[in-house]
């Protein structure tokens, strides 16, 4: 099958590359002048990290290059300040400059810190990235949102980083597990409640052919979901606008990973807030029955997880108050007037907000 190209518009515009067996496009996607490049990888990738490597080493078409591996904790342990300086030591001893670059190769979270590295490193290299997951390939590494973890939660610092391209190499996603794929499909199901309902026809047709990474129908959601989000950050790369409706099911999702301290798939948390956002909009009158159950059993269907502990909720909501996506301690949902219908909900009362969570509680 041909390689799809879905294109970021705005000041800073750059490709998504869709295909099989494109990974020697990561080359191609440097400048020409870059002569040091840095790969971020998981310990997981450390072969196939390696391989990539010598395919960066072997194209020598514009002048030889150096091509040094930082080798990071899997997930959410890899976004942490620590590990940021690990490789900002790195490209120091190597002398990196400002023509020089960064590959973040793995999941979301290494994308997430590649980005965050590239972003700071002089005040700013290039970075491509190389999306390995269905997390990183939908989301984490589309959008040039970057950042790392705190104590206090998920992102809270970090930086607006384009990358130079993301190569998403469908054969890449070959290896992964049923569970991690599923999880990071997730976020593939938020594209179709937010904006592309074709993505639930096509779940509920059949959603073991959905997931598997090997099937047409997977490649279609996956699209999908990456051309939605590289319209809306198009229109709004800084969050100011149109692009906050990215983050429904976050508030209450990043909430969970935090209670969880990231052991979590942050697509089952997700997953949860979801459902939580659907509920709260049907409470809040704006959703109907039929649209709020469609999101359980949407999720449901894949295996998603649809409930969280009952007695979770101070926690939880102590989380969210003091969350990023909350202006002064004042939180804010994105909900759902209509699958497809997105609208923002500022400051709702903390009794809705809780018989809300009687609906994902057990």
């Amino acid at each position: 099958m041909s390689t799809t190209t879905i294109s970021v518009t705005g000041d800073t515009p750059y490709d998504i590359r869709i295909g099989r067996g494109i990974l020697d496009e990561v080359s191609a996607a440097l400048d020409p002048g870059v002569r040091k490049v840095l790969v971020v990888h998981p310990p997981t990738l450390a072969a196939r990290a390696a391989e990539l490597r010598d395919r960066l080493l072997a194209d020598t078409a514009n002048g030889p290059r150096e091509v040094l591996l930082a080798e990071v904790p899997d997930a959410e342990q890899g976004k942490r300040i620590e590990v940021a300086a690990f490789c900002w030591q790195v490209m120091g001893q190597a002398d990196f400059t400002r023509t020089d670059a960064v590959v973040g190769y793995g999941g979301g979270a290494v994308t997430d810190l590649a980005g965050f590295v590239a972003a700071t490193w002089l005040r700013g290299v290039q970075v491509v990235q190389v999306p390995t997951t269905v997390l990183g390939l939908v989301d984490a590494a589309v959008g040039g949102k970057t950042g790392i973890n705190t104590a206090e939660g998920k992102n809270l610092v970090g930086a607006f980083w384009a990358p130079r391209a993301v190569i998403g190499d469908l054969d890449e996603l070959a290896s992964l597990s049923p569970n991690e794929a599923t999880a990071g499909f997730a976020e593939v199901v938020k594209a179709g409640f937010i904006w592309a309902p074709e993505i639930l026809d096509i779940v509920e047709a059949d959603p073991a052919r959905a997931v598997d990474t090997t099937t047409d129908e997977f490649r279609r959601t996956v699209e999908l979901a990456i051309d939605m989000k590289a319209t809306v950050v198009s229109e709004d790369f800084r969050e100011a606008g149109q692009r906050k409706i990215l983050n429904y099911g976050h508030t209450l999702g990043h909430a969970i990973e935090h209670a969880e301290r990231y052991r979590w798939r942050h697509g089952a948390a997700v997953s949860i807030g979801m459902l939580y956002a659907a509920e709260l909009s049907r409470l809040a009158g704006r959703l109907s029955d039929a649209a709020a159950e469609r999101h359980r059993t949407v999720l449901e269907s894949l295996g998603l997880p649809t409930s969280y502990r009952a007695g979770a909720w101070p926690q939880l909501l102590a989380t969210m108050q003091r969350d990023k996506k909350s202006r002064g301690g004042m939180l804010r949902f994105i909900l759902l007037d209509d699958i497809a219908k997105p609208t923002v909900l500022q400051a709702p009362d903390e009794s809705l907000l809780f018989a809300a969570y009687q609906e994902v509680g057990e």
